[in-house]
């Protein structure tokens, strides 16, 4: 089979028409491998802005991080993009750490009362070594002793 030219056709064809059957379709083909690089760069280019808000909580060490990026995780299954704001706004900003401080007193209070049963303990015996137990060791007989009245004072 001869494949020629319609006598009406022009000799030279555009780039762009599509080659007779049994011929690559070169511009199909490249248009084929350019949709297919810009889907993988666009999906790159969502992905690393959905997640703009979780690096930059990562990267300054905030100590909301876990919850921008649950509000980031909400905002991509969800598709509402109040919680990619509000993760953005978390990341931007500084909350107080009110955790230190309230530890640190802890600390000390839990030191203060450590030392407050310490002395207690310590005053407690020396009122012991000071008090001579009464009994058969001690040698006091508890005839030597005062007797106590009716009410209990000495």
């Amino acid at each position: 089979m001869s494949e020629q030219l319609h006598p009406l056709a022009p000799h030279h064809l555009p780039f762009y028409l599509a080659p007779p059957a049994g011929e690559t379709d070169v511009l199909m083909v490249a248009m084929g491998i350019f949709l297919v690089a810009a889907v993988l760069y666009v999906g790159n280019l969502y992905w690393r802005l959905h997640s703009l808000p979780e690096r930059m909580a990562h990267k300054s060490e905030k100590l909301q991080f876990e919850i921008v990026a649950i509000l980031g995780l909400i905002s991509l299954f969800t598709h509402i993009h109040a919680f990619w704001v509000a993760g953005l706004l978390l990341a931007l900003i500084d909350i107080p750490d009110f955790g230190t401080p309230l530890r640190s007193i802890a600390g000390s209070v839990e030191k203060i009362a450590d030392a407050s049963d310490t002395d207690a303990k310590v005053e407690e015996t020396m009122r012991e070594q000071a008090e001579p137990p009464i009994g058969k060791e001690s040698g006091v007989k508890e005839t030597d002793m005062p007797k106590r009245e009716a009410h209990g004072h000495v």
